[in-house]
């Protein structure tokens, strides 16, 4: 097993609780993602926030776009077994109604929550019931007054629209908060989150809104999401994917993964495969992320066709397969080898000699 080469020195920021999990300061980058259920259709909510705990999801948004949806969150809170966020937009009062359901925290776009007497009794709320607030900026839905004055958004314009809004709820004597500034442009959230980062010490939650569909949205927020990481910006994350929320904790695990930032479930290093193959690297890889995908505890497996990177790559693993001659190959546990296998069931072989070893992972 080889040392890291990990050389991230995260920013430092303040640490605040959001519910029971810590975000900020030394507490690991958490993962979150979002509802697109009815949040009034009760049961359907909680079936969807029971299949992002199992996929690690550390946060859960909820939208709350009426006075049902906030009925229903009291249920869904007390059902989660991680905090519950409400997301407003518009109408203050969803807000308030969502702090006294048990929301751990109330995300706010400063741009369409309302005047500032509004605002104040969302503050009030947030106290009384011990929520955070994100404040949540959007290049897409900036104040009228920041746009007049910017004439587009731009860095500065997202950048000022986060301090005025910190600065409403500091002088309210509130400082439970972390902040985002979003964009669907993946330069003009990174720049924005570079000057944000240099002038507030609050926790930033990372993300590129409206990024698109698996392929195009992943590739964006790994890019967006992951040069912020890399220069230690960040202490919580959602990428924003047209598809099931699944993929976007898979997704945003895989990020921090891929920055040695978080450590869960199995990591496949494979070949892209070519005719040196010794047996069929693709189909194999494919079934086996899908049989094991449920487990939580950190493994790595290297899946390499033939002989040329694959003993390298093995010694750098828990368990390794090089395609060899024969129709047989080599299988290293813990980066030695081990012994050899032939290619029948390659797939039931391999899941159950990670299972095995898993289970051996204190």
């Amino acid at each position: 097993m080889h040392r890291s080469y990990q050389l991230i020195n995260r920013r430092k920021s303040k640490k605040i609780k959001v519910g029971t999990l810590e975000i900020g300061g030394d507490a690991p980058i958490s993962v979150q993602s979002m509802t697109n259920t009815l949040t009034s259709n009760t049961k359907e909510t909680i079936n969807q926030i029971r299949s992002l705990e199992n996929v690690g999801a550390d946060l859960i948004r909820v939208s709350v776009p009426d006075t049902d949806s906030t009925e229903s969150l009291k249920k869904i809170v007390k059902e989660s077994n991680v905090p519950i966020i409400a997301d407003v937009h518009f109408h203050y009062k969803r807000a308030i109604e969502s702090a006294k359901a048990g929301a751990s925290c109330l995300r706010v776009n400063p741009g369409n929550i309302g005047k500032l007497d509004k605002i104040k009794d969302v503050i009030k709320a947030a106290k009384d019931y011990d929520c955070a607030i994100r404040i949540g900026v959007n290049g897409g839905s900036l104040e009228r007054g920041i746009l007049e004055k910017f004439g587009e958004p731009v860095p500065e314009a997202l950048v000022e629209s986060a301090t005025n809004n910190i600065k409403i709820l500091e002088d309210n004597d509130f400082n439970k908060i972390k902040v985002s500034v979003k964009a669907s442009d993946v330069f003009l959230a990174v720049a924005s989150y570079r000057k944000l980062a240099e002038i507030i010490d609050y926790p930033l939650h990372l993300g590129i809104t409206e990024a698109g569909g698996i392929m195009t949205g992943s590739i964006k927020s790994a890019i967006g999401i992951g040069s912020l990481l890399y220069e230690g910006i960040g202490d919580t994350v959602r990428v924003s994917l047209s598809d099931d929320p699944i993929e976007e904790i898979k997704v945003g695990f895989e990020i921090l993964k891929a920055l040695g930032l978080r450590k869960r479930g199995v990591t496949i290093i494979s070949c892209p495969s070519c005719a040196r193959q010794q047996f069929d690297v693709i189909d194999t890889v494919k079934k086996l992320e899908k049989k094991l995908e449920y487990i939580t505890k950190p493994i790595t497996v290297s899946i390499i066709g033939c002989v040329v990177n694959g003993p390298g790559e093995a010694t750098m693993t828990n368990i390794g397969i090089t395609g060899g001659g024969n129709k047989t190959h080599m299988i290293y546990i813990d980066g030695k080898k081990d012994h050899r296998i032939s290619n029948e069931n390659l797939v039931d072989y391999l899941t159950k000699l990670i299972e095995k070893k898993v289970e051996n992972i204190n």
